[in-house]
């Protein structure tokens, strides 16, 4: 499941055709960088590459004023075929994506097990600090964006919430976690 495609595709058949430039502010505006892995700068590339693959086809050029003349684009038949499948693995499929940290903390070293607790702290803090932006954000934007949109933004607010609660845990055994956890392991084999 590609989030940029079925982002790039969707608008497309909602908006009909333009060019890059359009697709990236209406990215900006509907703050996709905000509830999506999607960067805005990505969008460019991405629609190279559905062109490619004949997901979407040049429709003609338009020039603004002294503007440059830009390419506009509009989605083919595959290409609406390719969104009725993204939009159904979108809502069926499940995403989970393991991180990083969990292997790490599986793999400290005496150092990081002296600045455990600390560094918890540290990433604690800066986690709460994002989901009181997520709050604050999702409060905002409430009145002005459809009830979908309401929700995928709550998403990532509960998901904050569960990272917070998980590491607010942890560090009550911060101290406890030692290099000596690994070789504990190891010997019992």
């Amino acid at each position: 499941m590609s989030s940029i495609r079925l982002f790039i595709l969707a608008s497309f058949a909602e908006y009909g055709p333009m060019h890059g430039h359009r697709l990236r502010l209406e990215a900006e505006r509907r703050k996709v960088h905000l509830w999506t892995d999607i960067t805005v700068g990505a969008v460019y590339g991405a629609m190279k590459r559905l062109e490619a693959e004949g997901l979407l086809k040049e429709s003609g050029r338009e020039q603004e004023g002294n503007r440059p003349t830009r390419q506009l684009y509009e989605i083919t038949e595959d290409g609406r075929l390719a969104l009725a499948l993204l939009r159904r693995s979108g809502i069926t499929d499940i995403w989970f994506k393991f991180d990083p940290f969990d292997l790490a903390l599986t793999a400290v070293d005496a150092d990081v097990a002296k600045t455990l607790p600390a560094a918890l702290k540290g990433r604690l803090a800066r986690m709460q600090a994002m989901l009181d932006e997520a709050r604050r954000v999702n409060a905002e934007s409430a009145q002005h964006v459809s009830l979908g949109k309401q929700w995928a933004l709550k998403h990532s607010e509960y998901r904050l919430e569960a990272e917070v609660k998980y590491l607010t845990d942890l560090s009550k055994v911060a101290g406890q976690i030692t290099p000596h956890d690994v070789k504990a392991v190891k010997k019992k084999k």
